[in-house]
């Protein structure tokens, strides 16, 4: 036979604060209220400052390319691209801000490849 407390909602409140009286006393009970109090106060301003932290950060890159939406054409789309690759698209052609992309992959390529092989080496 199986027995389960058929406990709902603030019932709950009255066996934990009576529990807790039981476990620090009703001396000892208001310097914990307060401790834990303090404890929780503690986390959420360092969550907080935490978050407005990385907002800043995030704010404050000048160099973040943001997407505003889908791009309308193939030149969008090179522009967008060569602008996260930091290249300059000024008085460029389509064809020439290709082969600067292409360039870009190739060099990072290369260089991944090569820290790669050294890691194997040794």
């Amino acid at each position: 036979m199986e027995y389960f407390l058929n406990i709902m909602g603030s019932e709950w409140m009255i066996i934990i604060f009576a529990a807790l009286i039981l476990l620090f006393g009703t001396n000892k009970l208001p310097e914990a209220g307060k401790k834990i109090g303090k404890m929780v106060g503690e986390y959420n301003k360092a969550k907080t400052e935490m978050q407005n932290q990385i907002n800043d950060m995030v704010k404050t890159e000048p160099d973040n390319p943001t997407i505003d939406g889908p791009v309308q054409t193939e030149r969008q789309k090179l522009e967008k691209m060569a602008q996260t690759l930091r290249i300059n698209i000024e008085n460029k052609s389509d064809v020439e801000l290709k082969n600067a992309i292409d360039a870009k992959f190739g060099s990072q390529e290369s260089s991944s490849k090569n820290i790669t092989d050294n890691k194997f080496k040794n």
